[in-house]
């Protein structure tokens, strides 16, 4: 490649942008990662009013649509909160479980609006369950894709090799954007759901410190979108530069 390249080859141009965005979006994932820590410990510190726990707020929210077969796991570390739609099991973490404070309520309630989600048969939280099997087998092949395409020649699209293990990469990581596509409505959705109730049985501006919460831990899944499209977009050209010099 010269430098010429970038301006008159679209292949090129493409990968150029791709290279120059690598290090805003990867600092964008940093700092909603920061931001997201440090709102929820900024309202973790903050009691509801109500003194009911994270976990009680949870159970009368599923109450509200009518969900009494839900059941509750405890999940050590902090916001590795989850809710397994396998079981119908929502985990809640130490920082969250018993705790009365705003974030944890907020966070507790966004995986019960996940059991609420799975229970009305939410499109995009279906989409996103039934993409687990097959990204979880995609996810375990990238890595010995990428390690086979450094030794056999990845770095280059204009070798045979180099263009079947990009191939194959596009593909796995087609199948993450795909998933990270369908993970921000799931997400934010949860998340709408968790507020709408919560505004109703909390003070306004424990609500409005929700809503803070929510929003921030939100942007961390734009941020993964974010750097997942990047890197299909990237493959993506060293396949097209690859293309256009074998012609």
């Amino acid at each position: 490649m010269v430098f010429s390249d970038l301006f008159t080859d679209p292949a090129y141009l493409l990968y150029g942008i791709t290279m120059c965005l690598f290090l805003p979006f990867l600092l964008f994932g940093i700092i909603a990662s920061i931001k997201v820590q440090t709102v929820f410990g900024q309202y973790n510190r903050i009691e509801s009013t109500s003194g009911i726990s994270a976990q009680g707020y949870v159970r009368k929210f599923l109450d509200s649509e009518g969900l009494k077969d839900i059941k509750f796991a405890a999940v050590r570390g902090s916001l590795t909160d989850n809710f397994n739609p396998t079981n119908n099991t929502i985990s809640l973490s130490d920082t969250v479980r018993n705790s009365s404070a705003i974030g944890a309520i907020g966070v507790a309630c966004h995986e019960a609006g996940h059991a609420v989600q799975h229970s009305r048969k939410y499109f995009f939280s279906s989409a996103r369950l039934a993409l687990v099997p097959v990204v979880n087998i995609a996810g375990s092949m990238m890595w010995p894709i990428f390690i086979i395409g450094y030794i056999l020649g990845f770095a280059s699209p204009y070798t045979e090799i180099g263009r079947m293990l990009l191939i194959a990469g596009l593909v796995v990581m087609g199948l993450s954007l795909l998933f990270a596509l369908v993970t921000l409505p799931t997400e934010f959705d949860a998340s709408r759901r968790a507020y709408k109730y919560l505004k109703t049985c909390m003070l306004p501006e424990e609500a409005a410190g929700v809503k803070k919460v929510l929003n921030a831990a939100a942007m961390t899944y734009v941020a993964s979108f974010m750097m997942t499209a990047l890197q299909f977009l990237r493959i993506l050209a060293l396949l097209l530069m690859g293309r256009d010099r074998n012609k």
